[in-house]
C-alpha cells in the first residue's frame, strides 16, 4: 500500500468500540484498511466473476465453492491435496 492519508469516517458507536477492544487504540487504522483492501478484493473478484458469465455459461456450484476453498487456502476442497 502507498501512502497513508488521514480522513474522518463516522462509524456506529458499538462496532468501533468493539474493533477498538479487539485491536486497541494503535491497531484501529490497520484493521479499517484491512476491512475495505478485503472488500475492494471481493468486488473486484465479483466482476472477474460477471464478465465470465457474461462470455460463459454460469458457475456451477461446484466451481464456485472450489474458488471459496482456494480463497480460504483450504486446498482439501480444491482436489489439489488428492494429487
Amino acid at each position: 500500500m502507498s501512502g497513508s492519508r488521514k480522513y474522518s469516517i463516522s462509524l456506529p458507536e458499538d462496532l468501533a468500540e468493539s474493533v477498538r477492544a479487539q485491536v486497541g487504540q494503535g491497531g484501529f487504522s490497520a484493521y479499517v484498511a484491512e476491512a475495505l483492501e478485503h472488500r475492494v478484493a471481493m468486488e473486484k473478484l465479483r466482476e472477474i466473476a460477471d464478465d465470465y458469465e457474461t462470455r460463459h455459461d454460469a458457475l456451477t456450484r461446484d466451481e464456485v465453492e472450489a474458488a471459496r476453498a482456494i480463497l480460504r487456502h483450504d486446498h482439501r476442497k480444491t482436489g489439489a491435496a488428492a494429487a
